[in-house]
């Protein structure tokens, strides 16, 4: 399971939780629904306190990692396979231009 921070404007908006299964879930922060119920990050995915689900990442998200060279450099770069769009995301969309960001959520596995 890899997860990741969703910032709007600096604030935590929500969280994307990529499962084992490949299923994709987007939750919206329960304080940020409290005190910005109208500031969406996108038209499709209005503020509200139930889970977006998907089978394969959002078009949103999809729509922040860098296509064609810029896409090269970064596959090389760290590599990664160009159709792991969460390992894409995370790695490169932590300072994207624009309102919104993605930090990803390094948990520990210790026993």
């Amino acid at each position: 399971m890899r997860k990741a921070i969703i910032l709007y404007n600096d604030l935590k908006a929500g969280e994307l939780i990529e499962t084992d299964d490949g299923e994709y879930i987007f939750q919206y922060d329960n304080h940020y629904v409290d005190t910005h119920p109208q500031q969406f990050i996108i038209f499709s995915m209005p503020v509200r306190k139930e889970p977006y689900k998907e089978n394969r990442l959002f078009p949103f998200f999809e729509g922040l990692i860098p296509e064609g060279w810029l896409l090269d450099i970064a596959t090389k770069n760290w590599k990664l396979n160009p159709n792991d769009r969460m390992g894409l995301l995370l790695a490169c969309c932590q300072n994207c231009i624009g309102a919104v960001s993605v930090k990803p959520i390094i948990e520990s596995h210790e026993a």
